[in-house]
């Protein structure tokens, strides 16, 4: 086993935000800050490499230091097209995967996700709590690129069907971790 350092990481920013009213939601407001940066810490010091797939607002999110990878697929074809984008960027061994808008995401996450594959030699993990798998949210090898690839071309873009088609492990976290905010209520909403 080894480190997080051969892990990058990739935060999904790349939708159309519907359910936000077609706000951009990483860059939407959350105590104070945008969505996006909340990730941004929590994930930076668990990984080599941090990036942001995004295809809107691209300089504001340039202004964060990180690589940002727009879709190199067309017609936003969902999150699965950000995490090829980044897989065509990086030169790991494992992708960790995250949405903008998951602000509490757990300090340990690469690291606990990680040591899961590699225990089980799968090459997904998948984030979980006592009640749901978070599909979004996990860790693949890199060697996995050409499966999505493949996965995508036949038109594709259920991120559960594809990690259905993988050998994998669940890895269970406190679900409080994995709020997410998708509409401007939710935001307002949340508690402190």
């Amino acid at each position: 086993m080894y480190g997080t350092e051969r892990v990058a990481a990739v935060i999904l920013a790349g939708g159309q935000g519907r359910r936000m009213g077609g706000a951009d939601k990483g860059l939407m407001d959350y105590r104070g800050r945008p969505l996006v940066e909340w990730v941004l810490d929590t994930l930076a010091p668990q990984v080599g490499e941090l990036l942001i797939s995004a295809n809107r607002n691209l300089d504001r999110y340039a202004r964060y230091g990180r690589r940002v990878l727009p879709d190199v697929l067309p017609d936003f074809p969902g999150p699965l097209a950000g995490v090829l984008a980044a897989l065509d960027a990086v030169d790991t061994d494992w992708l960790l995967v995250v949405p903008c808008d998951t602000p509490h995401l757990p300090a340990d996450l690469a690291l606990r996700l990680l040591a899961a594959a590699q225990c089980h030699d799968v090459p997904l993990a998948v984030a979980a709590d006592d009640a749901q798998v978070h599909h979004t949210c996990f860790i693949m090898r890199t060697s996995q690129r050409e499966n999505l690839a493949a996965f995508l071309a036949r038109g594709e873009r259920a991120v559960r069907r594809w990690q259905a088609g993988l050998a994998s492990v669940n890895v269970r976290f406190d679900a409080a971790a994995f709020t997410n905010f998708n509409r401007p209520d939710d935001l307002r909403a949340s508690p402190d």
